[in-house]
């Protein structure tokens, strides 16, 4: 059985594949016309429960991929066509049934690299960092190049604005542990006033002076008063400790990580965002022990899985700290392999339910994990 309408394949404006018949990987499909390249192709965007995938199909394969992958496996296939829709509904039983009815002519509507999507940052919004970081021409349109970065980007303020949708005050602090060049920053600071409207105080920190003293200055050039970048050790130095409200820990390399993730359970910091970097502290003393040591065996495989260790580690203490916590995909692995964000917020009471268990694991395998040493001292 196929799909007549994909015949003519140029007369479909979308298809909308939904309501899964059985177990599938994705709860729903949206497929539309793109432009991608210069070169006409269907996307498909693959929705599961927390996340949504995308894959290009040509045009010409498109009935042969909806045969493969959605036929007799979902209740309901739409078709949008540029002067009708179709409706195929399916039965468990193999029974099909077809419904057309006649629409207005709407014409063939064509994506350009996804750019019809609403973000919360859009082109021709007023972003001075945008513009600096190259990723907005001088006239505020997204570069072709960087539009995965600016993707990117949208995606990190999705998962803020999500997370503090319900913040009931108007004054936030928010710090930021290992800035860097702090892009960023500034765009979380642009997001915070102009879109959130809240009073905000954001203070950057990192260890090189001349990061740092760039940094100050392009927030004099923007006009942004409350933002201040600082030199500081977050392992070492005095921080500001007065009420802090988030903490963003974006690819500080290894340890580092860790002592920012202490620095904000140790003062109650309601909101976590942190992309881990360079997991090298589990790697370097992890020892074969148990049941996983088939995993330690190969150089690359046990640098990944101590990696995935360390953040399961950190993940679990957030636990026992009183937060609820997400391990979420920031970015598609595509881009790039640091991809995993622990998004948690302060929700209950202190509890010990996973320490004993981190214990024994670094018991069994004789690895060390600074996250869990820190937490350890304080006891």
């Amino acid at each position: 059985m196929t799909i007549k309408e994909c015949s003519n394949y140029k007369q479909i404006n979308k298809i909308t594949i939904s309501k899964p018949l059985g177990e599938t990987q994705y709860l729903r499909i949206t497929i539309r016309r793109a432009l991608i390249k210069n070169s006409e192709v269907f996307q498909a965007e693959k929705f599961t429960q927390t996340q949504v995938f995308h894959e290009n199909i040509p045009c010409t394969d498109l009935s042969y991929w909806l045969e493969a992958n959605a036929l007799f496996k979902y209740r309901q296939i739409c078709v949008v066509l540029t002067d009708s829709d179709v409706t195929y509904l399916f039965s468990k039983d193999g029974r099909v049934k077809r419904m057309q009815r006649s629409t207005a002519n709407k014409g063939v509507e064509l994506l350009s690299n996804n750019r019809r999507k609403n973000y919360i940052l859009n082109e021709g919004d007023d972003i001075p960092a945008l513009i600096d970081l190259g990723i907005f021409t001088k006239d505020r349109k997204v570069v072709n190049s960087m539009f995965d970065k600016f993707k990117q980007i949208n995606r990190f303020v999705e998962i803020l604005d999500d997370e503090i949708k319900n913040f009931d005050g108007k004054d936030i602090t928010l710090l930021d542990f290992g800035c860097g060049k702090s892009y960023l920053t500034f765009i979380i600071y642009h997001y915070l006033v102009s879109v959130k409207k809240l009073n905000v105080h954001i203070i950057g920190y990192d260890l090189k002076a001349d990061v740092v003293e760039h940094c100050n200055s392009l927030a004099r050039k923007y006009g942004y008063s409350n933002l201040d970048f600082v030199v500081a050790d977050v392992s070492k130095d005095k921080l500001y400790d007065k009420k802090i409200d988030v903490v963003v820990s974006l690819h500080a390399c290894d340890t580092a990580t860790d002592y920012a993730l202490h620095y904000a359970v140790s003062h109650n910091v309601p909101y976590i965002f942190s992309v881990p970097c360079c997991q090298h502290e589990v790697n370097k003393t992890i020892k074969r022990g148990g049941e996983l040591d088939a995993l330690l065996k190969y150089g690359i495989i046990k640098e990944r899985v101590s990696a995935l260790l360390t953040d399961t580690v950190r993940a679990m203490l957030l636990e026992d700290e009183g937060y609820s916590v997400d391990v979420m995909e920031f970015v598609d692995l595509a881009h790039s392999p640091k991809n995993l964000m622990l998004r948690a917020r302060k929700t209950k009471a202190k509890n010990n339910k996973n320490c004993e268990k981190i214990a024994d694991l670094m018991q069994k395998y004789q690895f060390k994990q600074t996250l869990f040493a820190l937490l350890q001292e304080r006891k």
